[in-house]
């Protein structure tokens, strides 16, 4: 069936004030799908309905964009069996003869959308397949090949099938007021219900903006505290219970009740994503609002500062992010009062770079962004006979903090800081001069490239604001870099503007994903975000942010069967991808929650091969941090599903000795190194999270390297049928992701779930029980 005919068609159908049946079906037709749009009025009504149903998602700026058909994945109808009434189409005409007949009736299309074709090469088998027809399809199949009838009398019954396989077409309008996310401050109106004071603390690092806020958070009645990380979390529980103000903290993994009775206390200090936006408060204070533009937890901000109900609300942050904030506060009708701070000490960039780590000094902090340059500084380091403190993002809270109390304390031997980007917030430390090994910052991008790109101005500003800080003993701080080469690249970047923020994050609720799934119940999970990302609507203040490892969770547990809110909680618990025996943790923990088995200490104790032995090289260490990380996600999960996770305590105890066995192992780290060289156990390109050595690389190697990453990648992997993809399964294996055996697992458990398995079954047991009979 052509264009032109399923268009012409369309435009014929009976208006509803004409007489008959088949005007009020048409009528109805059109009232359900809607206009016809297409090109110059000509597009098939199919497409037309896919097309409206996929278009309803809209650009930053509200206007309409082209749908992404390939996210609607076809359900399968299966073609009807014999009749226990017989054929009845064929007693009212004649058994129809398909081979002869129908493959002249079905070669009519022509250039058809991605949706139409999949819908008409489904519709073509159903009936080519069937053994006995729906009456209405029978009768106007036969007419067509006598020519009582044209081919395009099948359009409505071609319709219909199309809606069975594709659902969205059904609901499209419904599935678009869901994913509607043009109004977000609509979403609180507890917050909408009193009318909040807004100050923004702007400021660059050390400028005293958090010092002042947190005077107003102390002096409130009820306040809370909403901090970027735990650590800063941690660090404002422990001073205001210090300073004679009971405070509780609440964190993704923890709990602290200060009061004896499990009374809650009046101020709080939480991550930002554990806020509560119903409880009142007389204070509220938001910090590091600028990650607000986060690609990946900005909803967090954006909901704590649409959502909060506090009479005052307090923000801290750069001052790239006054215009977006005062934007976004314009439509609630609250205005932003912005107090600008200076920096209390002066920073300075050095002419000159430090070339030789023989000129390294007291107070000098070495900053790397892989950790193949944090191993190899470490280690030279080491040989110069300096003692030195290690911290970067992968190791648990504890340790970093004993690392940052060693490298501060005066009385210490240990001068000298290795460290990645992770000191750019949550730590204190007493550093004189903050050098750059590299500039050149790795990150693993939506096709599991490896991109290498210098790091931004904010990025930098982050960084080198850590050196000479007002509470340090330096009251002066200094930036360099390790090489000559970086240094006018460094001073061009931190004397770029911050660009400002243009817009804010959103995520879609276990609420709105719930109401998809009851209108789409057949489509997974990862294909439910999909859809829902591409039917949101946002204004051009807001993105929906990205959703890789919410997806990345939910294939990964897809084949486990859980109710869709057990399944979206389990898919929002923070993992790293990188690391497989997370990744394999969380299957499990899914697993056994689905079998009703509560996940005991005693449990988790044999699955990890509890106790564990101090690291004796480097990858002995990292699995030590895996191991934390997995009780962080048992603990996470601990307080969304109690009675299947009953041991907290008892896992929280074990957490504290694995804690003290890794500060141990960073304690000797050069000579964890030094074994691991020995042994050659070092090979860093494929541990997790592991990056290239980029020190000194210019922008063309670094976009040579790239190509050459890309390229490496593409050559591993082997064709795939038809999609140009690899399967799920061996991606995550190629990826690092799964181990073979893990694979293994998976599959004896996916062939003992499927129905196939299970007929074979139940045939083996005919069969024995036969045999044993004879």
């Amino acid at each position: 069936m052509s264009f032109p005919r399923c268009s012409l068609l369309w435009a014929r159908l009976p208006a509803g004030r004409q007489a008959g049946p088949r005007a009020a079906a048409c009528s109805a037709l059109r009232a359900r799908l809607g206009p016809f749009p297409g090109t110059a009025g000509r597009a098939p009504a199919l497409t037309a309905a896919a097309s409206a149903s996929a278009s309803s998602s809209s650009s930053a700026s509200g206007g309409p964009r082209a749908p992404n058909t390939s996210l609607f994945v076809p359900l399968t109808v299966k073609p009807q069996g014999p009749s226990a009434d017989g054929d009845i189409g064929a007693e009212l005409t004649r058994p129809l003869d398909k081979i002869n007949n129908y493959d002249k009736i079905f070669k009519r299309e022509s250039t058809m959308s991605r949706l139409f074709h999949q819908a008409f090469i489904s519709f073509r088998n159903y009936i080519m397949q069937s053994h006995s027809l729906d009456v209405d399809i029978h009768i106007v199949l036969n007419d067509i090949c006598f020519s009582a009838a044209h081919v395009d009398d099948l359009f409505p019954s071609f319709l219909r099938h199309a809606k069975q396989i594709f659902p969205v077409l059904e609901c499209k309008e419904d599935l678009r007021k869901i994913s509607d996310l043009r109004l977000p401050p609509n979403w609180y109106p507890e917050a909408r219900a009193i009318q909040r004071k807004i100050v923004f603390h702007s400021g660059p690092t050390n400028s005293g903006k958090t010092y002042h806020a947190i005077q107003k958070y102390l002096s409130a009645k009820s306040a809370v505290y909403c901090g970027p990380l735990k650590l800063l979390a941690h660090e404002i529980f422990e001073k205001t219970n210090a300073a004679g103000v009971p405070c509780d903290l609440v964190t993704g993994e923890e709990r602290v009740t200060v009061d004896a009775d499990g009374k809650q206390a009046a101020h709080v200090a939480c991550t930002v994503e554990m806020c509560s936006v119903t409880t009142p408060y007389e204070v509220a204070v938001i910090d590091e609002i600028q990650m607000i533009r986060d690609p990946a937890r900005g909803w967090a901000w954006t909901r704590a500062l649409l959502g909060l109900c506090a009479e005052e609300v307090h923000l801290c942050g750069e001052s790239a992010a006054i215009d977006l904030v005062t934007e976004l506060l314009y439509t609630t009708g609250e205005e932003v009062e912005v107090q600008n701070y200076e920096r209390l000490t002066p920073i300075s960039v050095l002419d000159h770079a430090l070339e030789s780590l023989d000129n390294l000094r007291p107070g000098d902090c070495i900053v790397c962004f892989s950790k193949n340059d944090i191993y190899s500084v470490s280690r030279q380091i080491e040989l110069r006979g300096l003692e030195l403190a290690v911290i970067y993002g992968s190791l648990p809270p504890g340790t970093k903090l004993a690392q940052a109390k060693k490298f501060n304390d005066p009385s210490d031997p240990c001068k000298i800081l290795v460290a990645t980007d992770a000191i750019g917030m949550g730590l204190n430390l007493s550093i004189k001069r903050i050098i750059f090994y590299s500039l050149i910052k790795p990150s693993i991008n939506e096709k599991g490239e490896k991109e290498i790109e210098p790091i931004t101005t904010s990025q930098a500003l982050q960084i080198a604001g850590r050196a000479g800080r007002f509470s340090s003993r330096f009251k002066e701080g200094e930036v360099t870099t390790m090489y000559r080469d970086d240094l006018g690249l460094l001073k061009e970047i931190l004397n770029r503007p911050v660009d400002p923020i243009r817009a804010a994050g959103l995520h879609p609720t276990a609420e709105q994903i719930e109401m998809f799934a009851y209108h789409l119940p057949e489509t997974t999970l990862s294909n439910l975000i999909d859809i829902f990302v591409d039917f949101s609507q946002v204004d051009g203040q807001y993105f929906v942010c990205n959703l890789d490892d919410f997806k990345f969770s939910a294939e990964l547990i897809q084949h486990i069967p859980l109710n869709l809110r057990v399944r979206y909680v389990f898919c929002t618990a923070p993992i790293n991808k990188r690391q497989p025996f997370v990744c394999s943790s969380l299957l499990q923990f899914a697993r056994q929650y689905s079998r009703n088995e509560p996940l005991t200490c005693a449990w988790l104790c044999r699955y990890i091969k509890w106790p564990l032995l101090p690291p004796k090289n480097i990858k002995d260490l990292m699995d030590l941090e895996a191991v934390h990380d997995v009780f962080d996600l048992y603990l996470w999960l601990s307080y969304r599903f109690m009675d299947m996770f009953p041991d907290a305590s008892l896992v929280r105890e074990l957490q504290k000795e694995l804690d003290a066995i890794i500060q141990g192992g960073v304690h000797n780290i050069t000579k964890l190194i030094k074994t691991s060289e020995t042994r050659k156990l070092l090979n860093l390109e494929n541990l997790p999270g592991s990056q290239p050595c980029l020190s000194g690389t210019s922008k063309s190697q670094a976009r040579r390297t790239r190509g050459t990453k890309s390229s490496g990648a593409r050559t591993a992997q082997q064709p795939s049928s038809g999609s140009g993809e690899l399967p799920l399964a061996s991606r995550l294996v190629q990826q690092g992701l799964l181990t073979p055996d893990m694979l293994k697992q998976l599959q004896k458990e996916w062939l003992t779930q499927s129905p196939e398995h299970s007929k074979e079954k139940a045939g083996t047991r005919r069969k024995k029980k036969d045999s044993n009979s004879d």
